[in-house]
């Protein structure tokens, strides 16, 4: 029998253990470019659990599961981490009146928060982080025909997390011809795995991130991305309830009623609030019909197929990590301020230029958190503080912040890449109102394109090209069009493929990677063949990862 304290260390266990690999979770996937978000998507979910869990000290073990659940309802980034939410919740459920768990009370609540993640998601698809959950579930059961004892129990289900992850492939007919397994399961085999640790030694492992080994078996690639190819229905929305108290309706006919207007539709809930993913043509609807429920405490609706298009990382998280530095609050002293995301030093100066009083350094795969993004707007000086994500994935998180400044007013604007975000801060007009600037900035960053010029981090097969690794890329609003050998090259060729003629606007923001001499060879280019048609801007930029960010207006 286990009591809370050492559920609590087995789940900050498991974190750390999904922590130390999230990096490389994040780079197993079949896009060619540097990468992927779905380890640290499941982190930051289970760590939000964690932070909870590190300010508590319970004995009861139905405590301790109901604070995981509710932090990762609140907590869950992406459709892992909403899944990896599901399974906890269930877990709850099953220990909800238990002050000590026993083995055979283990499996009886993972096999809750098994159904729980099926029963939510309206067609589970076989060969993901689903069917890991429900064979490591099965191997429990079956241990427990033997044995009670926790460590036993549980090491079962570990072997058999990892039994069903090598059989992934043939459950799912994408990844058998990628010959990868889905990095969502492989992390929830890591939690299992660190949640054991405990279980049968009592030891936490470790958040460490140096000298991590990578064995042949973690040698897998996700296809995640290859499920985005067939998009169904354009808008993927989701929204939390407030529920209200005298609606006595259940959720379940929420979701009976999204089912008729999308797919992929998950509705979770507990005491306080309902959380609702769908996808659907009608976000509109789909959001009326939670309003029967209560009163909407965030919204955020994003194009898929724009998503799809953009999948494109923008800086390393090592690096970033090494750039954030501890903030000072300062009072809001003045009317408007701004907050921008980006990484390189040279993009960190232009939005400095351009008045933002903060830059968080980061990017796609690592997104700063609610938390950072709050201290940045506590440390700038205004009233009103304008924050600019600059990156679909951040956008969630910035929107988080709002309800947390008690002193002073958050406006988000969504922009989704650094182009966009500049061009949202030429629109702020500080004579007109709040009003006036968030529909100028938002109109002026739609009509923005974005080109990239990148680098394959692995070989792979994409889109129809065959690409080595270190292979030049070049990308049209996300979307890989051509290869190439030289990063110069690929910047005209994209160049050419993108102008319009309506193009009045060209910038480029040139990398880390890119010399002068380079940069003058892009631009003799650009004035040989659109001087005087075109206005012309190149800037270093210092980014990482792209050679060239090119914006089209």
């Amino acid at each position: 029998m286990i009591q809370g304290e050492i559920l609590k260390n087995a789940i900050i266990s498991g974190a750390n253990n999904l922590y130390k690999s999230k990096n490389f979770i994040d780079e197993l996937n079949i896009f060619p470019v540097p990468d992927g978000d779905t380890g640290t998507n499941m982190s930051m979910t289970i760590m939000a659990a964690v932070n909870e869990l590190e300010k508590q000290n319970e004995e009861n073990v139905g405590s301790v599961a109901k604070t995981v659940a509710s932090a990762l309802l609140r907590g869950a980034r992406g459709n892992s981490g909403v899944i990896l939410s599901l399974i906890f919740r269930g877990f709850a459920k099953g220990l909800a009146e238990n002050e000590k768990a026993s083995g055979r009370d283990l499996v009886r609540s993972l096999g809750i928060g098994v159904e729980s993640a099926y029963s939510a998601v309206m067609k589970p698809t076989e060969g993901t982080m689903l069917t890991v959950a429900r064979i490591a579930f099965e191997s429990g059961k079956q241990a427990l025909l033997d044995s009670d004892e926790v460590d036993f129990v549980w090491d079962k289900v570990c072997s058999g997390a990892y039994e069903a992850l090598k059989d992934t492939p043939n459950l799912l007919p994408v990844l058998k011809k990628a010959g990868v397994v889905d990095a969502g399961g492989k992390g929830l085999c890591l939690i299992f795995e660190g949640m054991k640790s405990v279980f049968s030694s009592g030891k936490i492992v470790e958040r460490d991130l140096e000298n991590i080994k990578v064995s042949e078996d973690d040698a897998f690639r996700s296809a995640a991305a290859a499920f985005d190819e067939d998009i169904r229905f354009t808008y993927c929305t989701e929204y939390i309830v407030g529920r209200n108290r005298m609606v006595k309706t259940s959720p379940l006919r929420l979701r009976k009623r999204l089912e008729r207007i999308g797919d992929c539709v998950v509705v979770v809930d507990d005491d306080d609030i309902i959380k609702v993913h769908v996808h659907t043509e009608h976000p509109d609807r789909a959001l009326k019909e939670g309003l029967c429920f209560g009163s909407l405490l965030t919204v955020k609706v994003e194009n898929m197929k724009e998503q799809h298009k953009q999948a494109v990382k923008e800086a390393s998280e090592k690096k970033i990590n090494k750039s954030i530095k501890k903030l000072e609050f300062r009072e809001p002293v003045n009317e408007v301020g701004f907050v921008a995301v980006s990484a390189g030093s040279g993009l960190e100066a232009m939005f400095k230029d351009l008045g933002c009083d903060q830059v968080i350094c980061g990017g796609q795969t690592m997104n700063p958190s609610t938390d950072q993004i709050l201290e940045a707007v506590m440390a700038t000086p205004a009233k009103t503080v304008y924050v600019l994500p600059n990156n679909k994935n951040i956008i969630m998180a910035a929107d988080q912040s709002v309800p947390l400044a008690k002193d002073r007013n958050i406006i988000v604007i969504p922009s989704k890449t650094i182009p966009q975000g500049i061009s949202a801060m030429l629109a702020f007009n500080p004579d007109v109102s709040l009003e006036e600037n968030v529909e100028a900035m938002k109109c002026d960053m739609a009509k923005v394109e974005t080109g990239q010029i990148t680098f394959a981090a692995r070989d792979s097969e994409f889109g129809g090209f065959k690409i080595k690794e270190g292979s030049i890329l070049g990308l049209s609003n996300g979307k890989l069009v051509f290869t190439e050998n030289d990063p110069v090259r690929a910047a005209i060729r994209l160049i050419k493929t993108m102008v319009k003629r309506e193009t009045e606007y060209i910038t480029v923001i040139y990398g880390e990677s890119i010399n002068k001499d380079q940069a003058d060879e892009l631009l003799s280019f650009l004035n040989s063949k659109y001087n005087g048609k075109i206005d012309i801007n190149i800037v270093e930029g210092n980014q990482p990862i792209y050679h060239f960010i090119i914006s089209f207006e």
